[in-house]
């Protein structure tokens, strides 16, 4: 039976390399953004269907996951794997920040993670597996000076997994934080981007192969979190 994937916040870097990994390996690819027009040409290349979504909305969450149920539903209870890869950042002094603006990024980057992986754990909860990924990084372990409310949303993400894993991994559902430690190479390549060292950049295809390697882990040997930095990156 062919797998399916979701990939949420969804757009033209790491999500759209994962996308062309799921789809290589087979996988029906099911895409969410805001703005779903912005994915036609990926959702061409991949056979993906796009979707619109507001992450950190619970309504438009809920109405995503139904509309998959119909459009994508096999009988077998949702996604096999589902990528949650929305985040914002704020920067700037702790004393100038916005909190409105604080609060929007962490409903997108944190809270909308919990209504993901909420709704894509109550479907493989029925059928009794599934891979439910996030996308954090170097924030997610480390809060950089100027960049507080991008800690607390990645920081939270990560304890969100890390609960999930402990929770759903005797359940047969496999949870991962995937600590994406610097900068990933957009489109067009490190050296488009003008890199003085464009080796200190991540290859977003290597990064998506790594999320497929992890999903398709031997259960005896689950991991709950990987970090993925460049090899000249120290840490």
């Amino acid at each position: 039976m062919t797998e399916t994937a979701l990939i949420v916040g969804a757009g033209q870097g790491l999500s759209a390399a994962l996308a062309r990994a799921f789809a290589g390996a087979g996988m029906t690819v099911a895409l969410a953004a805001r703005k779903p027009d912005k994915l036609a040409g990926l959702a061409a290349e991949t056979g993906a269907r796009a979707y619109a979504c507001d992450a950190g909305d619970a309504a438009s969450v809920a109405a995503l996951f139904d509309a998959l149920d119909g459009d994508l539903g096999d009988g077998r209870g949702g996604p096999d794997v589902v990528v949650y890869n929305p985040s914002r950042r704020l920067p700037g002094p702790l004393v100038d920040l916005d909190p409105a603006k604080v609060e929007d990024l962490i409903r997108v980057t944190c809270f909308g993670g919990f209504l993901v992986g909420q709704q894509a754990a109550r479907r493989m909860l029925a059928k009794g597996a599934g891979s439910i990924l996030f996308t954090g990084a170097s924030a997610s372990v480390k809060g950089y000076p100027e960049h507080a409310s991008f800690a607390m949303g990645k920081f939270g993400l990560r304890g969100l997994a890390q609960s999930m894993a402990r929770e759903l991994a005797p359940k047969n559902i496999h949870v991962a934080h995937f600590v994406i430690d610097g900068r990933i190479a957009p489109p067009g390549g490190a050296e488009d981007a003008g890199a003085a060292k464009p080796e200190s950049m991540l290859d977003p295809a290597a990064i998506a192969e790594t999320y497929l390697a992890i999903h398709r882990q031997p259960r005896s040997a689950w991991t709950w979190e990987v970090e993925l930095r460049p090899w000249v990156e120290t840490f």
